[in-house]
Protein backbone atom coordinates (compact mmCIF):
# COMPACT_ATOMS: atom_id res chain seq x y z
CA UNK A 1 0.00 0.00 0.00
CA UNK A 2 1.36 3.43 -0.92
CA UNK A 3 2.03 6.02 1.75
CA UNK A 4 -0.87 8.21 0.64
CA UNK A 5 -3.19 5.23 0.83
CA UNK A 6 -2.06 4.50 4.37
CA UNK A 7 -2.69 8.09 5.38
CA UNK A 8 -6.16 7.90 3.85
CA UNK A 9 -6.97 4.77 5.89
CA UNK A 10 -5.78 6.33 9.14
CA UNK A 11 -7.49 9.60 8.29
CA UNK A 12 -10.77 7.79 7.71
CA UNK A 13 -10.46 6.07 11.09
CA UNK A 14 -9.77 9.36 12.84
CA UNK A 15 -12.69 11.10 11.12
CA UNK A 16 -15.04 8.33 12.07
CA UNK A 17 -13.90 8.33 15.69
CA UNK A 18 -14.17 12.09 15.98
CA UNK A 19 -17.59 12.18 14.31
CA UNK A 20 -16.52 14.49 11.46
CA UNK A 21 -17.94 12.21 8.76
CA UNK A 22 -21.37 10.66 8.53
CA UNK A 23 -20.16 7.63 6.59
CA UNK A 24 -16.67 6.29 6.14
CA UNK A 25 -15.52 3.09 4.50
CA UNK A 26 -13.46 1.18 7.06
CA UNK A 27 -10.32 -0.69 6.05
CA UNK A 28 -11.04 -4.24 5.02
CA UNK A 29 -11.60 -6.54 7.99
CA UNK A 30 -11.97 -3.65 10.44
CA UNK A 31 -15.25 -2.69 12.08
CA UNK A 32 -16.29 -0.23 14.74
CA UNK A 33 -17.02 -1.86 18.10
CA UNK A 34 -18.64 -0.16 21.13
CA UNK A 35 -16.05 0.40 23.85
CA UNK A 36 -18.47 -0.66 26.60
CA UNK A 37 -19.08 -4.04 24.94
CA UNK A 38 -15.41 -5.05 25.23
CA UNK A 39 -14.08 -6.96 28.25
CA UNK A 40 -10.41 -7.46 29.19
CA UNK A 41 -8.84 -10.82 28.40
CA UNK A 42 -9.84 -13.24 31.14
CA UNK A 43 -6.24 -14.01 32.12
CA UNK A 44 -4.44 -10.87 30.98
CA UNK A 45 -0.93 -11.00 32.47
CA UNK A 46 0.41 -7.57 31.53
CA UNK A 47 0.31 -4.33 33.51
CA UNK A 48 -1.69 -1.48 31.99
CA UNK A 49 -0.09 1.92 31.50
CA UNK A 50 -0.22 4.24 34.50
CA UNK A 51 0.78 7.77 35.37
CA UNK A 52 2.34 9.99 32.70
CA UNK A 53 2.41 7.24 30.08
CA UNK A 54 -1.34 6.72 30.44
CA UNK A 55 -2.04 10.46 30.43
CA UNK A 56 -0.04 10.86 27.21
CA UNK A 57 -2.01 8.08 25.54
CA UNK A 58 -5.34 9.57 26.65
CA UNK A 59 -4.31 12.95 25.22
CA UNK A 60 -3.26 11.31 21.95
CA UNK A 61 -6.52 9.37 21.68
CA UNK A 62 -8.55 12.51 22.37
CA UNK A 63 -6.71 14.34 19.60
CA UNK A 64 -6.29 11.61 16.99
CA UNK A 65 -8.56 8.76 17.98
CA UNK A 66 -7.45 5.12 17.99
CA UNK A 67 -5.49 4.78 14.75
CA UNK A 68 -4.43 1.14 14.95
CA UNK A 69 -7.31 -1.34 15.27
CA UNK A 70 -7.43 -3.51 18.36
CA UNK A 71 -7.95 -7.27 18.05
CA UNK A 72 -10.91 -8.84 19.86
CA UNK A 73 -12.74 -12.13 19.80
CA UNK A 74 -16.51 -12.38 19.65
CA UNK A 75 -18.22 -13.90 22.67
CA UNK A 76 -21.86 -14.39 23.64
CA UNK A 77 -21.46 -11.57 26.17
CA UNK A 78 -19.78 -9.12 23.80
CA UNK A 79 -16.12 -8.97 22.87
CA UNK A 80 -12.96 -10.05 24.67
CA UNK A 81 -9.82 -8.00 24.14
CA UNK A 82 -6.81 -9.85 22.73
CA UNK A 83 -4.53 -7.03 21.61
CA UNK A 84 -4.93 -3.38 22.52
CA UNK A 85 -5.78 -3.26 26.23
CA UNK A 86 -4.00 0.08 26.69
CA UNK A 87 -5.63 1.68 23.63
CA UNK A 88 -9.02 0.46 24.80
CA UNK A 89 -8.43 1.70 28.36
CA UNK A 90 -7.30 5.11 27.09
CA UNK A 91 -10.35 5.32 24.81
CA UNK A 92 -12.66 4.59 27.75
CA UNK A 93 -11.01 7.28 29.86
CA UNK A 94 -11.10 9.70 26.93
CA UNK A 95 -14.85 9.22 26.56
CA UNK A 96 -14.70 7.64 23.10
CA UNK A 97 -17.71 5.43 22.38
CA UNK A 98 -16.38 3.19 19.58
CA UNK A 99 -12.98 1.98 18.44
CA UNK A 100 -11.82 0.19 15.27
CA UNK A 101 -11.35 -3.52 15.79
CA UNK A 102 -10.49 -6.72 13.98
CA UNK A 103 -12.95 -9.32 15.23
CA UNK A 104 -11.87 -12.95 15.55
CA UNK A 105 -14.22 -15.90 16.00
CA UNK A 106 -13.89 -19.54 16.95
CA UNK A 107 -10.40 -19.21 18.44
CA UNK A 108 -9.09 -21.94 20.69
CA UNK A 109 -7.72 -20.97 24.12
CA UNK A 110 -4.20 -21.59 22.81
CA UNK A 111 -4.70 -19.39 19.74
CA UNK A 112 -6.16 -16.57 21.84
CA UNK A 113 -3.09 -16.67 24.09
CA UNK A 114 -0.79 -16.37 21.10
CA UNK A 115 -2.47 -13.08 20.15
CA UNK A 116 -2.28 -11.77 23.72
CA UNK A 117 1.35 -12.73 24.31
CA UNK A 118 2.94 -12.13 20.95
CA UNK A 119 1.41 -8.71 20.28
CA UNK A 120 2.93 -7.52 23.56
CA UNK A 121 6.33 -8.99 22.68
CA UNK A 122 6.25 -7.17 19.35
CA UNK A 123 5.96 -3.87 21.21
CA UNK A 124 8.79 -4.52 23.68
CA UNK A 125 11.46 -7.12 24.26
CA UNK A 126 11.19 -10.00 26.72
CA UNK A 127 13.93 -8.45 28.86
CA UNK A 128 11.82 -5.28 29.32
CA UNK A 129 8.93 -7.18 30.90
CA UNK A 130 8.22 -7.23 34.63
CA UNK A 131 9.05 -10.50 36.38
CA UNK A 132 5.44 -11.68 36.61
CA UNK A 133 4.94 -10.80 32.94
CA UNK A 134 7.96 -12.90 31.97
CA UNK A 135 6.51 -15.75 34.02
CA UNK A 136 3.19 -15.46 32.19
CA UNK A 137 4.87 -15.45 28.77
CA UNK A 138 6.82 -18.60 29.59
CA UNK A 139 3.71 -20.28 30.97
CA UNK A 140 1.85 -19.53 27.76
CA UNK A 141 4.67 -21.02 25.71
CA UNK A 142 5.09 -23.99 28.04
CA UNK A 143 1.46 -24.94 28.65
CA UNK A 144 -0.73 -23.11 26.16
CA UNK A 145 1.46 -22.89 23.07
CA UNK A 146 -0.52 -24.07 20.05
CA UNK A 147 0.83 -26.03 17.12
CA UNK A 148 3.97 -24.22 15.90
CA UNK A 149 2.59 -23.97 12.37
CA UNK A 150 -0.59 -22.25 13.59
CA UNK A 151 1.46 -20.01 15.88
CA UNK A 152 3.59 -18.92 12.92
CA UNK A 153 0.46 -18.06 10.93
CA UNK A 154 -0.74 -15.83 13.76
CA UNK A 155 2.70 -14.21 14.13
CA UNK A 156 2.76 -13.38 10.42
CA UNK A 157 -0.74 -11.89 10.67
CA UNK A 158 0.23 -9.75 13.66
CA UNK A 159 3.36 -8.54 11.84
CA UNK A 160 1.26 -7.47 8.86
CA UNK A 161 -1.16 -5.60 11.13
CA UNK A 162 1.75 -3.81 12.78
CA UNK A 163 3.22 -2.92 9.39
CA UNK A 164 6.37 -4.92 10.13
CA UNK A 165 8.20 -7.48 8.03
CA UNK A 166 8.08 -11.02 9.33
CA UNK A 167 10.84 -13.57 9.03
CA UNK A 168 8.83 -16.29 10.77
CA UNK A 169 9.10 -19.56 8.93
CA UNK A 170 6.46 -22.22 8.88
CA UNK A 171 6.75 -25.20 11.12
CA UNK A 172 4.96 -28.37 12.02
CA UNK A 173 3.08 -29.44 15.11
CA UNK A 174 5.80 -31.90 16.08
CA UNK A 175 8.21 -28.95 16.40
CA UNK A 176 6.31 -27.48 19.35
CA UNK A 177 8.62 -26.39 22.13
CA UNK A 178 7.68 -28.44 25.16
CA UNK A 179 10.81 -28.53 27.32
CA UNK A 180 12.19 -25.91 29.67
CA UNK A 181 15.57 -25.98 28.00
CA UNK A 182 14.10 -25.42 24.54
CA UNK A 183 11.97 -22.51 25.71
CA UNK A 184 14.88 -21.13 27.70
CA UNK A 185 17.02 -21.12 24.57
CA UNK A 186 14.35 -19.09 22.79
CA UNK A 187 14.42 -16.42 25.53
CA UNK A 188 18.12 -16.73 26.44
CA UNK A 189 17.41 -18.33 29.81
CA UNK A 190 18.68 -21.50 31.44
CA UNK A 191 16.24 -24.34 31.96
CA UNK A 192 16.39 -23.79 35.73
CA UNK A 193 15.59 -20.09 35.30
CA UNK A 194 12.58 -21.05 33.21
CA UNK A 195 11.49 -23.43 35.96
CA UNK A 196 11.73 -20.73 38.63
CA UNK A 197 9.79 -18.23 36.55
CA UNK A 198 7.12 -20.81 35.78
CA UNK A 199 6.66 -21.45 39.51
CA UNK A 200 5.97 -17.75 40.13
CA UNK A 201 2.72 -18.17 38.20
CA UNK A 202 1.37 -19.98 41.28
CA UNK A 203 1.55 -16.78 43.33
CA UNK A 204 -1.60 -14.83 44.08
CA UNK A 205 -1.76 -11.49 42.26
CA UNK A 206 -0.86 -9.28 45.27
CA UNK A 207 2.41 -11.19 45.69
CA UNK A 208 3.11 -10.96 41.94
CA UNK A 209 2.65 -7.21 42.17
CA UNK A 210 5.02 -7.06 45.15
CA UNK A 211 7.66 -8.97 43.17
CA UNK A 212 7.31 -6.58 40.24
CA UNK A 213 7.65 -3.56 42.56
CA UNK A 214 10.73 -5.02 44.21
CA UNK A 215 8.89 -5.24 47.54
CA UNK A 216 9.32 -9.03 47.70
CA UNK A 217 12.52 -10.92 46.95
CA UNK A 218 12.19 -13.51 44.21
CA UNK A 219 13.70 -16.26 46.36
CA UNK A 220 11.07 -15.57 49.04
CA UNK A 221 8.30 -15.42 46.44
CA UNK A 222 9.33 -18.81 45.06
CA UNK A 223 8.82 -20.41 48.47
CA UNK A 224 5.48 -18.64 48.96
CA UNK A 225 4.37 -20.07 45.61
CA UNK A 226 4.37 -23.55 47.17
CA UNK A 227 1.62 -22.56 49.62
CA UNK A 228 -2.04 -23.15 48.66
CA UNK A 229 -3.85 -20.06 47.42
CA UNK A 230 -5.94 -19.67 50.59
CA UNK A 231 -2.81 -19.77 52.78
CA UNK A 232 -1.02 -17.27 50.53
CA UNK A 233 -3.99 -14.94 50.91
CA UNK A 234 -3.89 -15.33 54.69
CA UNK A 235 -0.14 -14.58 54.75
CA UNK A 236 -0.59 -11.54 52.52
CA UNK A 237 -3.39 -10.07 54.64
CA UNK A 238 -1.31 -10.46 57.81
CA UNK A 239 1.89 -8.92 56.42
CA UNK A 240 -0.18 -6.07 54.97
CA UNK A 241 -1.83 -5.45 58.34
CA UNK A 242 1.36 -5.78 60.38
CA UNK A 243 3.57 -4.13 57.71
CA UNK A 244 5.95 -7.05 58.09
CA UNK A 245 8.86 -7.60 55.69
CA UNK A 246 8.83 -11.33 55.12
CA UNK A 247 12.19 -13.13 55.14
CA UNK A 248 13.34 -16.46 53.75
CA UNK A 249 13.52 -17.85 57.29
CA UNK A 250 9.89 -16.90 57.91
CA UNK A 251 8.60 -18.36 54.68
CA UNK A 252 10.48 -21.64 55.17
CA UNK A 253 8.73 -22.06 58.53
CA UNK A 254 5.41 -21.38 56.82
CA UNK A 255 6.15 -23.83 54.04
CA UNK A 256 7.03 -26.58 56.53
CA UNK A 257 3.37 -26.47 57.64
CA UNK A 258 1.88 -25.97 54.17
CA UNK A 259 -1.71 -27.17 53.99
CA UNK A 260 -2.21 -26.94 57.76
CA UNK A 261 -1.48 -23.30 58.52
CA UNK A 262 -3.77 -21.39 60.85
CA UNK A 263 -3.94 -17.64 61.34
CA UNK A 264 -2.30 -17.98 64.75
CA UNK A 265 0.57 -19.99 63.27
CA UNK A 266 1.13 -17.47 60.49
CA UNK A 267 1.19 -14.57 62.96
CA UNK A 268 3.66 -16.43 65.16
CA UNK A 269 6.01 -17.31 62.30
CA UNK A 270 5.84 -13.79 60.88
CA UNK A 271 6.48 -12.13 64.24
CA UNK A 272 9.50 -9.84 64.22
CA UNK A 273 9.44 -9.25 67.97
CA UNK A 274 12.32 -10.98 69.77
CA UNK A 275 11.40 -13.44 72.49
CA UNK A 276 11.53 -11.59 75.76
CA UNK A 277 13.87 -13.25 78.21
CA UNK A 278 12.86 -13.26 81.83
CA UNK A 279 15.12 -11.19 84.03
CA UNK A 280 16.03 -12.39 87.50
CA UNK A 281 16.80 -9.93 90.27
CA UNK A 282 18.57 -10.60 93.54
CA UNK A 283 16.23 -9.68 96.41
CA UNK A 284 17.24 -6.57 98.38
CA UNK A 285 17.55 -8.53 101.63
CA UNK A 286 20.24 -10.79 100.09
CA UNK A 287 22.11 -7.83 98.65
CA UNK A 288 22.09 -6.14 102.07
CA UNK A 289 23.19 -9.32 103.81
CA UNK A 290 26.02 -10.42 101.50
CA UNK A 291 26.92 -7.67 99.00
CA UNK A 292 26.34 -4.35 100.73
CA UNK A 293 28.87 -1.81 99.40
CA UNK A 294 30.65 -4.41 97.26
CA UNK A 295 31.95 -3.67 93.74
CA UNK A 296 29.42 -4.93 91.10
CA UNK A 297 32.10 -6.92 89.25
CA UNK A 298 33.01 -8.65 92.49
CA UNK A 299 29.34 -9.48 93.05
CA UNK A 300 29.11 -11.04 89.56
CA UNK A 301 32.18 -13.18 90.22
CA UNK A 302 30.88 -14.45 93.56
CA UNK A 303 27.45 -15.28 92.12
CA UNK A 304 29.00 -17.13 89.15
CA UNK A 305 31.26 -19.24 91.37
CA UNK A 306 28.46 -19.95 93.80
CA UNK A 307 26.20 -21.15 90.98
CA UNK A 308 28.93 -23.32 89.49
CA UNK A 309 29.49 -24.96 92.87
CA UNK A 310 25.77 -25.52 93.38
CA UNK A 311 25.19 -27.10 89.93
CA UNK A 312 28.28 -29.27 90.32
CA UNK A 313 26.91 -30.58 93.60
CA UNK A 314 23.52 -31.24 91.97
CA UNK A 315 25.14 -33.21 89.14
CA UNK A 316 27.08 -35.28 91.69
CA UNK A 317 23.88 -36.05 93.59
CA UNK A 318 22.13 -37.16 90.38
CA UNK A 319 24.98 -39.52 89.47
CA UNK A 320 24.95 -40.98 92.98
CA UNK A 321 21.23 -41.67 92.80
CA UNK A 322 21.44 -43.41 89.40
CA UNK A 323 21.20 -47.24 89.66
Amino acid sequence: MKTNSKRKVFGDAVDLLMGDMEEVTMPRGVQMVPVKSIHPFHDHPFHLYEGERLEDMIASVKEHGVLNPVIVQKLDTGYEMLSGHNRWNAAKLAGIKEIPAIVKTDLSEEEAYVYVIETNLMQRSFSDLAISEKAAVLKARYEKGSCQGKRNDILNEIARLEGKSSDVTSGHCDQKLTTRDAIGKEYELSGSSVGRLLKLNDLIKPFKDMVDRGALYTKVALQLAFLPENEQTMVYEIIKEKKTKITIEMVMKLRSHSGALTEAMVKRYLSTEPIKKKCYKVPARIVEKYFEGMDPNKVDSIVEHALEAWFSKEDANVRTEEP
